[in-house]
């Protein structure tokens, strides 16, 4: 803000209080400027091909089989300590079904990546495509 003392009448000075309206014009236009160069970056899109209609009611919840990892690097498939040969034939056998199982992955937070990532690739390989890592809460801490 500036301020002009005026001394015309003689006495005490007036005072006329204006605002500067640079830093505000300033403000603005690095504010547009920002704008314009972000837009493009907002209208980039990827195409997906979403259903069309009502879903049909699902009245069989899927079946679900969970593979976890301990910290020993041990394979459990729903609690059975398994051997990574067994997992195999085990998914293999799940991706042969009429309808394919969730598989959920439950690595402890100390297992080896090497064991987790070879559960995935598997899990992959044998065409299963419903899978999902659970419990990534205990990463979080």
């Amino acid at each position: 803000m500036a301020i002009h003392f005026n001394e015309s009448n003689g006495g005490d000075p007036e005072v006329m209080v204006e605002m500067n309206t640079t830093p505000l014009i300033d403000v603005l236009l690095v504010l547009l400027v920002m704008l314009i160069i972000t837009i493009p970056i907002q209208l980039h899109s990827v195409p997906i091909e979403m259903p069309v209609g009502t879903p049909p009611p699902n009245l069989v919840p899927p079946k679900v089989v969970e593979i976890g990892v301990t910290p020993a690097n041990q394979l459990l498939w729903d609690g059975d300590i398994v051997d990574l040969a067994t997992l195999e034939s085990r998914l293999r056998e799940a991706a042969a079904a009429a309808e394919q199982p969730e598989i959920h992955i439950r690595p402890d937070r100390h297992a080896r990546y090497e064991v987790v990532a070879g559960v995935l690739a598997a899990s992959q390989r044998q065409g299963l495509t419903r899978i999902g890592l659970v419990g990534a809460e205990q990463f979080a801490r």
